[in-house]
């Protein structure tokens, strides 16, 4: 029997459970590994709180990111063995086996051994992050040297992988905050600037920075009344990326500002990289060289054991974190 964390309804943190289970082995293409650290995630919360885009079938795993070590290895898995170190990407399906828990079974072209330089917590709190910023960021926008970029919801763990791949590539960031109270703490993490969006003006000050230019790239988790500003910070031809709906208020449509710059609005999925098993090779190229110069470093905000589940999931909902938020095992 394996420790596991379920849940059995929808609600608030205090649904986590933790079950004791039966893991079976690894099927053909999976890699069973024991784990000793798991990334939490905002879409873990919805999916809890039934606002995600998945539905729950109850009693339901959830998670997906983990690292540790190999246990076990599928039979028609090449790559692995047992003993290795390694961290996960995260699943299409965040319940189709799920990371919270002790011992889990992985579909092998979703495993990386991440280098040696990682700590497992570290290794944990990797690919979210990196994959969610990658793909928007490099293989959708093309963000390039001398471009400007606005990552909104700038503390989360996605905006901090999003300051560091864009600065691999040269381009500058402007991060936006609600208020100035993170504003140290975002230009430590990478940030060229902070604007604190509720004490400033967010398009007043992006083009003070760009020198009248404009952002060509927006990186937006939010969506909400702060799509207004955002486009009007924007370059002639710039892209905007949305990838959440963490504003509960509805989202306008700038038409005029849209059709006056010929801007390119697109919702964004880390789907659309896990989901192709090419663009997968080259995320996870990208991203394992750039942790092994250490021009990539995930950023952890707090960690917690297992046994305070509920704690770790209540800390990412207070908003109070910059980074990731793991659990330890």
């Amino acid at each position: 029997m394996t420790r596991v964390v379920r849940i059995h309804e929808y609600g608030d943190a205090s649904v986590l459970r933790i079950d004791d289970v039966d893991v079976p082995a690894p099927a053909a293409d999976e890699v069973q590994i024991k784990v000793k650290a798991i990334g939490i995630n905002r879409a873990e919360i919805m999916f809890r709180n039934h606002a995600y885009l998945q539905d729950a079938h109850f009693p339901s795993r959830l998670g997906y990111e983990a690292s540790g070590v190999v246990e076990m290895v599928g039979a028609s898995v090449k790559g692995f063995a047992i003993g290795d170190v390694v961290s996960v990407v995260p699943s299409p399906d965040i319940s189709n086996g799920g990371t919270y828990g002790e011992l889990v079974n992985v579909q092998s072209r979703l495993v990386v051994r991440h280098p040696e330089n990682l700590s497992f917590e570290q290794g944990a709190a990797v690919w979210m992050a990196y994959v969610t910023a990658w793909g928007g960021l490099i293989e959708q926008a093309k963000l390039s040297q001398g471009e400007a970029v606005i990552v909104s919801a700038a503390s989360s763990s996605v905006g901090v992988a999003a300051f560091q791949i864009a600065k691999t590539v040269g381009a500058t960031v402007i991060a936006t905050t609600r208020t100035s109270a993170k504003r140290q703490a975002l230009l430590d993490a990478g940030a060229d600037y902070v604007v604190a969006t509720e004490e400033e003006d967010l398009v007043g000050r992006v083009l003070e920075i760009t020198n009248g230019t404009g952002a060509r790239v927006v990186f937006d988790p939010v969506g909400g009344p702060s799509f207004v500003p955002l486009t009007a910070a924007m370059a002639r031809g710039g892209i905007l990326l949305e990838y959440g709906v963490l504003s509960a208020e509805p989202t306008p449509f700038p038409l005029l500002t849209v059709l006056s710059k010929s801007l390119t609005l697109k919702g964004y999925l880390y789907t659309e990289v896990v989901s192709d098993d090419a663009v997968l090779e080259r995320a996870k190229t990208f991203i394992t060289d750039g942790l092994v110069s250490c021009a990539l470093r995930p950023l952890i905000a707090r960690t917690f054991a297992f046994d305070d589940i509920q704690d770790a999931h209540r800390f990412l909902e207070s908003n109070e974190q910059i980074g990731k938020v793991v659990v330890r095992l």
